[in-house]
């Protein structure tokens, strides 16, 4: 009977090696595409690193410290996990880029009056959620 439990520990190491595997590729892959949203407009980056952290508290404790506190994005960070706060920059820009995300797709589909007035209520009610958070203990 030993033997069959080391073999369940060894599945479980080796299930949870794979799970960490995968916690880490999918945090890489997030960092990337919030790389991409520095040079790209509209595409957040802050998001995409919030999302990242989770998965490499999971697989990486070194790449969420490294994020926590990096130079330029960590006080957002820290800040969101700490007390779901964004600043007030962050809030106008998130704002801005809605209301041009807005605007493009009213350029682009300006005959469909349904599809515009589901997106209008979507951003609407994103901008509203995103304004209401508080802001950050060090700024206030």
């Amino acid at each position: 009977m030993p033997a069959l439990a080391n073999v369940g520990d060894e599945d479980l190491l080796r299930r949870g090696r794979a799970a960490r595997t995968a916690w880490l590729v999918l945090g890489l892959m997030l960092v990337a595409i919030g790389f991409i949203g520095i040079f790209v407009p509209l595409l957040p980056t802050t998001d995409f690193l919030l999302l990242a952290l989770p998965c490499f508290a999971r697989s990486s404790p070194r790449l969420e410290a490294w994020l926590l506190n990096h130079r330029r994005f960590g006080p957002s960070l820290r800040a969101w996990r700490a007390e779901r706060a964004v600043p007030r920059h962050a809030k106008v820009a998130a704002c801005i880029g809605m209301l041009l995300g807005f605007g493009t797709l009213w350029l682009h589909v300006r005959h469909h009056p349904l599809m515009l007035g589901a997106a209008g209520l979507f951003i609407l009610f994103w901008a509203i959620w995103i304004v209401r958070r508080p802001e950050p203990e060090a700024t206030r």
